[in-house]
């Protein structure tokens, strides 16, 4: 019998930040308070990811300018990660560069070959202020990577030059979700 709950449970989904919010564009500030409206934060975090069936959400993304993401994604032994990071820092991101695909729930809809390198670590604390480091490699780190991005104001498309870049720009604009000014790419 599961003495926790299932991340998420307790939580309500928010609405998404989508491409051309300047909430996406701004880095995020340091988590001060481990609280209950923090606790409340990273539960609406995983009920809104999994509404929108991602693997990742970082807490820009639902409008909330803080330095908090929240993973539930594979890593490439098939094996599911699933947690929350409070004031993470990507403290390595090394390995081979590698080129996959890549979307984001910001961005729906839209993948392309991003590269990102195989083993990635983080640094942060649990909701309750406990210190945690997180590592992986494969598609965990590229989620892990990810969202550190998100939390520094940028997107997977900011990884992306030439043609991938501009078709994926060019998708966006097309999208039915897209406003006039969602597809600049900043």
């Amino acid at each position: 019998m599961r003495s926790r709950s299932i991340p998420g449970s307790s939580g309500h989904p928010r609405p998404l930040r989508l491409l051309g919010d300047p909430a996406l564009a701004a880095a995020c500030r340091d988590v001060t308070d481990f609280d209950a409206g923090l606790a409340t934060l990273v539960e609406d975090m995983f009920a809104t990811m999994y509404a929108a069936q991602g693997v990742g959400l970082a807490a820009n993304q639902v409008g909330v300018p803080l330095r908090v993401f929240v993973y539930d994604c594979p890593d490439d032994d098939d094996r599911r990660r699933l947690g929350h990071l409070v004031n993470p820092r990507l403290v390595e991101a090394d390995g081979v560069l590698v080129r996959g695909p890549e979307g984001c729930l910001s961005v729906p809809g839209i993948e392309a070959g991003t590269p990102r390198y195989d083993h990635a670590v983080v640094e942060g604390f649990s909701v309750t202020g406990e210190p945690r480091t997180v590592s992986g490699t494969g598609f965990f780190a590229r989620c892990l990577q990810h969202e550190c991005d998100h939390l520094e104001g940028g997107l997977y498309l900011d990884h992306l030059t030439g043609l991938r870049r501009r078709r994926a720009l060019r998708a966006a604009s097309r999208a039915p979700w897209a406003g006039r000014d969602r597809a600049t790419g900043s």
